[in-house]
């Protein structure tokens, strides 16, 4: 698809992402590039804000957005600006918020790069900013298909194919 560009802000707050994971800010980059090429953004200029973490800072903004008292891998919090910006500025699309712990465990359960997971968690995530769902069957099934296309296209097995044990 190839509309509008994106800016990308990333702040790393946990060290532990750059030790674990190499080339994070470029990798991060890849992956909302490969998002923009297969989406519409609806906007000729975005931005989209990725902030690396622990579990803790997760755990709280989990708690205190989604009154869920636990730590998650990803969570998104769309911007909802729907006001006219002036030529040239970009629209704020939102902030994708990863938890170290959650991510590195899933990965080693499942068997796939810390990187590998974290490409999908950053697809996944800009995909929620951009009013993609998974609360029915058939949104999941689109969201999911969405996301292996992205992954795909960075040469990421499907995430979502059966672990072997």
């Amino acid at each position: 698809m190839n509309t509008g560009s994106l800016d990308i802000d990333i702040d790393i707050a946990a060290p532990a992402w750059k030790d674990a994971v190499a080339g994070l800010e470029a990798l991060s980059r890849d992956v909302l590039d490969a998002v923009r090429r297969e989406t519409d953004l609806g906007v000729r200029h975005a931005e989209i804000s990725l902030v690396f973490t622990d579990d803790a800072f997760v755990q709280n903004l989990n708690k205190t957005y989604r009154d869920k008292d636990a730590p998650t891998n990803v969570l998104s919090f769309p911007a909802g600006g729907d006001m006219p910006l002036p030529g040239g500025q970009s629209e704020m699309l939102g902030d994708v918020v990863l938890g170290f712990e959650t991510c590195a465990a899933e990965a080693g359960r499942d068997g796939k790069t810390l990187a590998d997971h974290t490409r999908h968690l950053i697809a996944h995530g800009a995909l929620h900013l951009l009013g993609h769902d998974h609360e029915t069957d058939e949104d999941a099934a689109l969201m999911e298909a969405l996301e292996m296309r992205i992954l795909a296209a960075l040469g990421v097995a499907d995430p979502y194919a059966p672990v072997d044990d």
